[in-house]
């Protein structure tokens, strides 16, 4: 074992001691049972609906249970971080309803920071520090090249590659070696003296999964990054073992891509004197892809951004009914006010990867738009369009009558309401048609959507309905004049009459019917067009109807 004074000198001189960092960090004072759950996001790239999954499973187990929800940012990476990437974790876990009991976003608050890991730092050190005292953990020198000597010397004899026992040869240095090491100016990284051996198993209770077993941790694992970094940070492993610690989580909740971890963090625990956290290790979110399953991927899927959601409106009650009904598929029955009230259950997530299935959210999404006023739909539509479609906000606020008018079109007084809506991005598409700033004109006869009509003939109809156009009236007696109006114009009155003599017909009723439709709302199909004219007045009724006339 090295001595205090080389150990002391290799460290700052104003750390503080572990004792003084106990008292500064107590244990809370909540109920028994209460749990403290962290989601403790990297900002090396876009939030994944993964963290966003994680996140909710980790603050609703939290929040059910009387406890805290810590967002803790794990930035020891720096060489990987993101510009902005604060600003959408902040835009993320702001937008879901998922904003912390503790942590710096959107602001500081909480008496167990700071909550950025790049602001440990002196912390971290700390704890190195007092392994090293006690012989736990020790300086490496090694370069790249050496280390790769050994890796490549393992992989000749078969053994398991790594630092460990004789292949990790600053495990045991004299301190003479290690003096000389430092006055030559040598860079080093602190690594744990793992007491585990090779083949050796290591088993847990996992609080999901129940008791896993896997080979357990013999590498002499580094703790304190580069002494040439301009920043002295450790690694991920070593910062949770103290941050879970000092932070009095006793619950993490993360994928099961970190099972592998748990020997390394349990023996981090155990070194450090630390009562260990309990594990819930979530199986990941999968995507179907032909017949088989993966990993929703970062790279290959737009829909594992949560910028994908954000970006096509997809209301924040409806991913989070959908996820929630990924963790726990009963919830998934229960109707989403409900479901959105009811606590997430750890016995009741699944061991496989639950599938991200977006039709599936469009679905619930286009069931709760139908559930809404017509008031909540527009502030929901205006809120996204503030966003991403400035153009839509102002038609909204310069034309809010006509805006509320024509989304109740088949949603008020009817038992089976429209549903046209199942993101806020479809509002353009879908209700576009009424506003003039965002319509534009049928002007050409020919144009494919009056379907095989002759373009004089097109231009006629539009012509005399506008020139005859009646307004008032109930649907029926509205209705009337388009039958009239096809009456004049030759049309058969129905297709029975229609399909005994072709020839003598330029098409049916329907098909009058729809130049009025495409002339109005541009589309072949849309709401009922009596309806729609309702919304958009007799004059803009009119004025439609002319333009195929040029």
């Amino acid at each position: 074992m090295l001595d205090r004074a080389l150990v002391d000198g290799l460290f700052p001189a104003d750390l503080p001691e572990p004792a003084e960092l106990e008292e500064r960090y107590p244990p809370r004072g909540l109920p028994d049972g209460a749990l403290v759950t962290r989601f403790g996001p990297s900002p090396t790239g876009f939030v994944h609906v993964g963290g966003l999954y994680t996140a909710m499973v980790s603050r609703d187990l939290a929040h059910s249970t009387g406890g805290v929800y810590v967002l803790r940012i794990e930035d020891t990476d720096q060489s990987r971080e993101v510009e902005g990437a604060d600003e959408q974790f902040r835009r993320a876990f702001e937008a879901f309803d998922l904003l912390p009991d503790e942590g710096d976003i959107p602001v500081s608050a909480g008496e167990y920071g700071p909550y950025h890991q790049s602001a440990r730092a002196a912390i971290y050190q700390s704890y190195v520090r007092e392994l090293m005292r006690q012989g736990k953990a020790y300086p490496d020198f090694a370069t790249k090249a050496e280390l790769a000597e050994i890796s490549d010397a393992q992989r000749t004899l078969k053994l398991p590659t790594g630092y460990y026992g004789r292949w990790a040869p600053w495990r045991d240095a004299a301190q003479e070696d290690v003096q000389a090491a430092l006055d030559a100016g040598k860079p080093w990284v602190a690594r744990f003296r793992s007491e585990g051996k090779v083949g050796e198993r290591f088993a847990f209770a996992d609080r999901l999964r129940g008791r896993v077993e896997m080979e357990d941790n013999h590498n002499d694992v580094v703790i304190l990054k580069s002494s040439d970094s301009a920043v002295r940070l450790p690694t991920y492993h070593f910062a949770h073992a103290v941050d879970d610690h000092l932070m009095r989580t006793n619950l993490v909740v993360r994928t099961e891509e970190w099972l592998s971890s748990v020997p390394t963090h349990r023996q981090l625990f155990a070194a450090l004197g630390f009562e260990p956290v309990d594990y819930a290790h979530l199986a990941p979110l999968m995507k179907q892809e032909g017949g088989s399953k993966r990993k929703l991927s970062k790279r290959k899927d737009p829909e594992a951004s949560v910028d994908f959601y954000l970006e096509a409106g997809f209301p924040v009650p409806a991913v989070q009914y959908y996820l929630r009904g990924l963790a726990n598929p009963r919830l998934a029955e229960m109707p989403l006010p409900e479901a959105l009230a009811t606590p997430l259950r750890l016995d009741e997530f699944g061991l496989a990867g639950p599938l991200v299935d977006t039709v599936k959210l469009s679905d619930i999404s286009t069931d709760h738009i139908a559930t809404l006023s017509g008031p909540d739909v527009m502030a929901g539509v205006r809120a996204w369009a503030a966003e991403y479609d400035p153009e839509v906000v102002k038609v909204l606020d310069a034309n809010p009558e006509l805006a509320l008018a024509a989304i109740d079109v088949e949603r008020v007084g009817v038992e089976n309401p429209r549903k046209d809506l199942a993101k806020w991005s479809d509002f353009r598409e879908a209700y576009g048609f009424f506003f003039p700033e965002l319509f534009t004109d049928v002007t050409d006869p020919a144009d494919e959507r009056f379907g095989e009509l002759d373009a004089s003939l097109v231009r006629a109809v539009a012509t005399d309905l506008a020139d005859t156009y009646t307004h008032e009236g109930d649907q029926p007696t509205w209705f009337q004049q388009i039958r009239d109006l096809a009456q004049r114009h030759g049309f058969a009155p129905n297709p029975k009459t229609y399909k005994k003599d072709p020839d003598a017909y330029p098409g049916m009723l329907r098909d009058a019917a729809n130049v009025a439709r495409v002339a109005i709302t541009g589309a072949q199909r849309s709401p009922d067009l009596y309806e729609v004219t309702r919304a958009l007045g007799a004059d803009e009724v009119v004025r439609r109807l002319r333009a195929p006339a040029g």
